[in-house]
């Protein structure tokens, strides 16, 4: 009966926000404002050099909509700026298009310059209309899921570059534009692209894209081929703590959009490994506001559409900030610790002074900043504030299961149980003598902190050691993989269940067994669990 009437009022609020919707725009009095042009005699043939134009004036609603559909950064999209109109052929020297571009959202241009450097040109305004299936795009929630964008800051991006850059995070730098519409340069795109404002930023994925900010890289990756290469060859490693370092950044500036798509990899090499630093982009979704009406209110509540988190001076749903990296997030921090986690956002706390914040909101144009400036900056003040706890609350959240993962090259895992819970995992290069090699992953692990501990041995003929006695500890699970693996159990946790479980196929696993050793191993390859390297996209 309970969940009778909360949907009976969940569908009425809807209904009135529907209404709302559609009686706002009346009550503001406000219509688009044409595009005013400036020109500078300094550009040929006076063409015009800027323009002041809104970002989106469609998104004002009056009070009513404001109530049932939020507040959003209406004012900040309605606000006329002033923004450089961009002339292909004079930036970088000279641009060319490559190909039309965007995801689900946006429309894009990637362009190149005469160095085979890439730029992408996207838009302001987002149409996140393909998000829903077909049905629902000429409907009334296709209107509701257009209106939402309004909840995004359309110039926070500017401001993210500058505290990347103080917090050692790779980043590009990008910079607000105006296409003039019919601009013969963008030939059968010029109606597609013209009259809008978009952002233009480097776009790191070749080798000519390394600047000085790359130091001595040498080539520049997507995250799919990343995954490849590290699950192939145990000489590849992420550099967890860089991704750690810009992961609470995320947080600092509530960008919940981080899946795997959003980050391209820095590869560096030495002394015979290579090692990925990360590289974030896309940054639509910094300082978003979500929750302040009604009906996106409930929409973001925990048992809807918890992702959409809001940038508000409290942390105040973490687990919210990890929903969309969750799966590079578990393969790209699980050798991260409580401790490391604290030290940086420490450092982040150190290095993200008042004269860094304040000058990442100066980025925003200058009628903008009247408007949210200074507000943005509190915020920012405050959040950094709280980052420990919040950084604490994130390695809570990822330690409770952990995937140690390998290679398709030999490896050793080794498991010390010992004693107050502790769970002491290591993993060594195998060489074709059976003897250890250089050390790749090392942690330990608390039974209060993590529920369970899963080896993957992954290709290779892989050896599985464990050692010890405790009271207490984590469960470990072994996914033996291919190949001939070896797992010798002679760990005990007290308790009645067993703690160390093996799966795999029969004929790739010899196991001897100890008192805590449970087996459960398949004649059916297809039925043998197996780690995804990398996620499968339709």
């Amino acid at each position: 009966m309970k969940k009778i009437i909360l949907r009976s009022v969940i569908g009425l609020i809807f209904l009135l926000g529907v209404a709302a919707f559609f009686f706002a725009d009346q009550q503001s009095g406000f219509h688009a404002q044409e595009a005013t042009f400036v020109r500078d005699n300094s550009v040929t043939q006076g063409a015009p050099d800027s323009v002041i134009v809104s970002a989106g004036a469609h998104y004002i609603r009056g009070g009513l909509g404001e109530f049932f559909l939020g507040k959003h950064y209406r004012r900040v999209w309605g606000q006329p700026v002033k923004a450089k109109v961009f002339h292909m052929g004079d930036q970088r020297g000279g641009l060319r298009i490559e190909k039309l571009g965007g995801g689900m959202q946006t429309t894009s241009l990637t362009l190149t310059d005469s160095m085979g450097r890439r730029f992408a040109l996207r838009s302001v305004d987002k149409d996140p209309i393909q998000v829903l299936p077909p049905f629902w795009r000429n409907t009334v929630l296709g209107s509701f899921v257009r209106d939402q964008i309004s909840a995004t800051n359309p110039y926070g991006a500017l401001a993210v570059a500058p505290l990347a850059s103080a917090a050692n995070v790779l980043h590009p730098t990008p910079q607000l534009v105006f296409v003039m519409p019919n601009d013969n340069d963008f030939k059968q795109y010029s109606t597609l692209f013209g009259s809008k404002l978009f952002l233009m930023e480097e776009k790191f994925s070749n080798k000519s894209s390394l600047s000085r900010q790359f130091g001595n890289a040498v080539d520049l990756l997507d995250t799919e081929e990343m995954l490849v290469r590290r699950y192939k060859s145990n000489r590849h490693r992420i550099d967890q703590w860089a991704y750690a370092r810009a992961r609470l950044l995320d947080f600092l500036i509530s960008d919940w959009d981080r899946h795997e798509g959003q980050w391209d990899w820095a590869e560096y090499r030495h002394q015979g490994e290579t090692w990925y630093k990360p590289v974030p982009k896309d940054r639509d979704q910094a300082f978003g506001r979500y929750d302040d009406g009604l009906i996106p209110w409930l929409a973001t509540r925990k048992f809807a559409a918890r992702k959409f988190s809001s940038f508000h001076p409290e942390f105040k749903d973490v687990y919210g900030l990890t929903i969309n990296a969750s799966f590079l997030d578990a393969r790209a921090l699980s050798e991260v610790t409580q401790a490391d986690f604290k030290r940086l956002a420490r450092e982040l706390q150190n290095k993200l002074n008042d004269s860094v914040l304040r000058a990442a909101v100066r980025q925003f144009p200058a009628e903008v900043y009247e408007l949210i400036g200074e507000e943005t900056y509190q915020v920012l003040k405050k959040r950094l504030q709280l980052l420990p706890q919040a950084a604490e609350k994130y390695y809570d959240i990822l330690a409770e299961e952990v995937a140690v993962v390998g290679t398709d090259e030999a490896e050793r895992f080794v498991v010390h149980r010992l004693s107050q819970g502790r769970t002491v995992v290591e993993v060594f290069r195998l060489s074709a003598s059976n003897t250890n090699g250089a050390k790749v992953y090392a942690r330990t692990f608390f039974a209060n902190e993590t529920k369970r501990i899963n080896l993957y041995g992954l290709g290779g003929n892989d050896l599985f050691d464990l050692k010890g006695y405790a009271l207490q500890g984590s469960y470990v699970t072994i996914y033996a993989g291919d190949g001939q693996n070896k797992v010798t159990d002679e760990s005990e946790v007290d308790g009645w269940r067993n703690k160390t479980v093996v799966k795999g196929h029969v004929n790739g696993v010899e196991i001897k067994p100890g008192p805590e050793t449970e087996i459960s191993l398949k004649e059916n390859a297809a039925e043998v669990p197996t780690f995804i390297r990398v996620r499968q996209r339709d």
